[in-house]
């Protein structure tokens, strides 16, 4: 028997191929498992990301909505709320509740009402604008910082690469 988890996916899928979302698309990683998307995030016009293809794997639990899934960018990606392996860090992927490091508020963490659509919009307005305050990647945030040229370098680079793997 499907599970809640698995018919909630298959209906977000089957939502956006019937009305994709500028700036991203989404599909399984592999038919037989609802529970693995690959995502393809173009990066966001008028940012530095402008012109890029970043690819990640959304991985969902069993117990999805309840729990976040977690998003790894696949594609090399500078930014200070990505870590160095690309996983995203960013409130809403982070487990409901109280945060027990006191910086986010319960409000913006994660709640069932999140969609593949809400998360990846989520993500690209992280490329947009990040938030040094708690970064995943404190040389990127230092960078970005103090040494924008250096950091502008690296985000370019990134986007070549990102280009280069079409």
């Amino acid at each position: 028997m499907a599970s809640q988890a698995s018919l909630l996916l298959l209906k977000q899928l089957k939502d956006l191929c019937k009305n994709p979302v500028d700036g991203f698309s989404a599909g399984l990683v592999d038919e037989t498992n609802i529970f693995e998307w690959s995502v393809t995030i173009i990066g966001p016009p008028d940012t530095l990301y402008d012109g890029g293809f970043f690819n990640a794997i959304m991985s969902f639990p069993s117990n999805y909505p309840n729990s976040p899934p977690s998003v790894k960018f696949t594609s090399e990606i500078w930014h200070p709320n990505v870590y160095p392996d690309g996983r995203v860090c960013i409130s809403i992927l982070h487990p409901p509740g109280d945060d027990p490091n006191g910086y986010e508020l319960a409000s913006e963490r994660w709640t069932p009402v999140h969609t593949v659509e809400s998360i990846v919009l989520s993500i690209i307005s992280m490329l947009s604008s990040p938030n040094d305050e708690s970064p995943a990647n404190v040389e990127a945030a230092k960078e970005w910082r103090d040494r924008r040229e250096e950091f502008k370098k690296k985000v370019s680079r990134c986007v070549r690469k990102s280009q280069e793997m079409l």
